[in-house]
């Protein structure tokens, strides 16, 4: 003889508790929008410090060497590369952990900004991370005349090559896993 379990009894204060306290968890989820407000003002820092390095370069282009040059174009494109790194932060974050974005009204809004899934933001910021490291490295190998220092070159290298496998096992961790790839 098998005892039947007591029967489950609906407790409605229960049933109410349960249902403000999930509440309160899901509306928590602004408190992320701050930390997003956070970005894009230090976006406008960068944009600041973009503008001075761009007026620098500007000025001292014309009695600069080549590898001058070059090295002032890099120092542009990794401050894009990081400009570049927060709006994907801000927008996928944003988009999947605060609120969606109705991109309806913006008939210039890029199609990725709703469509990079938590999986797809990480592979997008290790390649963004991996080209800021690249463009570090290339900055130091284009003055490695001006200021040779082993030690140091060999910390940027091996920083980057472990950003490279860090990216390349992400990547072959959600691919293996059937997450998703880039968010399309």
């Amino acid at each position: 003889m098998t005892k039947e379990p007591a029967p489950y009894r609906h407790n409605p204060q229960l049933k109410r508790a349960e249902r403000g306290f999930e509440s309160l968890l899901f509306n928590s989820r602004w408190l992320m929008a701050p930390f997003y407000f956070g970005l894009v003002v230090s976006l406008a820092v960068l944009l600041f410090k973009f503008c001075a390095v761009l007026w620098e370069f500007i000025v001292h282009a014309p009695g600069s060497k080549e590898s001058d040059i070059i090295l002032g174009a890099l120092a542009l494109i990794d401050l894009s590369l990081t400009g570049n790194l927060i709006l994907i932060v801000v927008f996928s974050g944003y988009e999947n952990f605060v609120s969606k974005i109705d991109p309806g009204s913006h008939p210039d809004w890029p199609e990725w900004m709703t469509k990079v899934s938590f999986g797809g933001l990480k592979q997008k910021l290790m390649a963004s991370i991996v080209a800021i490291s690249a463009i570090q490295v290339l900055k130091a190998f284009m003055n490695i005349d001006a200021a040779f220092d082993p030690t140091k070159l060999a910390w940027l290298v091996g920083v980057h090559l472990a950003f490279v496998v860090s990216a390349f096992m992400l990547a072959i961790s959600d691919r293996w896993g059937g997450g998703d790839h880039g968010g399309e």
